[in-house]
């Protein structure tokens, strides 16, 4: 049963050595994020499974991969594994989530999944369904961004389709309803090149018809792409 989840970002300028330093945009979006792994732990998940966008779609993601090719020589991994030197296995999306728990100090058992751009709706909520059913209490990191269309310099008609997107995302996840994340808007959020509604779609399986209670904690655009942290922790 899901009982708690995270949603975060994954630019790679989170990770610190990739990003401009001392960037106190880039320090809230952390602290948002190692908020919500404080949230998510205090849940006493039996295991937290971290779901992000990849080139497939696999319930058991690779553990382990570098961020070398994002500008840091850098390899990561889920806790309990030892990343293998400049060895990229993991999507970036699940990368960064290792690395939030690695700079987190996260000790509990943890598994990654992927979803596919292509994947089918229908297949994204299965997905979220058997991940809920590994354990009696499941935790989920949800690895998702918004659209990367809201600069300044983005056409007007553009960014105001991917502020539209972003605002229905983040109302979505205040909402803590799943139906609401799975009546997101696929092909705004394609026009808007959001990479985030499919593993969302996987959250909204895993939760299947819960109550959540629902809490949005950064919600901004840093550098023209819509960062959202948002956590929900099972009601009664």
């Amino acid at each position: 049963m899901l009982i708690a989840a995270a949603v975060c970002p994954y630019p790679p300028l989170m990770v610190a050595g990739i990003g401009p330093p001392d960037d106190v945009r880039l320090d809230d979006v952390r602290a948002a994020c190692w908020s919500a792994l404080d949230d998510l732990r205090a849940t006493s998940p039996d295991v937290l499974v971290v779901v992000g966008p990849g080139e497939t779609t696999a319930d058991e993601a690779p553990r382990a991969g570098s961020l070398a090719p994002y500008g840091v020589d850098l390899s990561v991994a889920l806790p309990g594994d030892e990343a293998p030197h400049n060895e990229q296995t993991m999507p970036l999306s699940v990368s960064v989530g290792a690395w939030l728990l690695q700079r987190d100090g996260w000790d509990g058992l943890v598994t990654a999944a992927t979803v596919a751009g292509d994947a089918g709706d229908g297949d994204c909520v299965e997905l979220g369904r058997r991940i809920a059913g590994r354990a009696d209490r499941v935790a989920l990191l949800v690895m998702a961004d918004g659209s990367p269309l809201r600069a300044d310099t983005t056409p007007h008609e553009q960014r105001t389709k991917a502020q539209t997107y972003d605002a229905e995302l983040a109302t979505a996840l205040r909402d803590g309803d799943p139906q609401r994340l799975l009546d997101l808007d696929a092909a705004l959020a394609a026009e808007v090149g959001s990479p985030g509604r499919k593993a969302l779609r996987v959250l909204a399986g895993a939760a299947d018809d819960g109550l959540f209670d629902a809490e949005v904690t950064y919600d901004d655009a840093p550098y023209g792409v819509g960062y959202l942290v948002g956590v929900w922790e099972r009601h009664g």
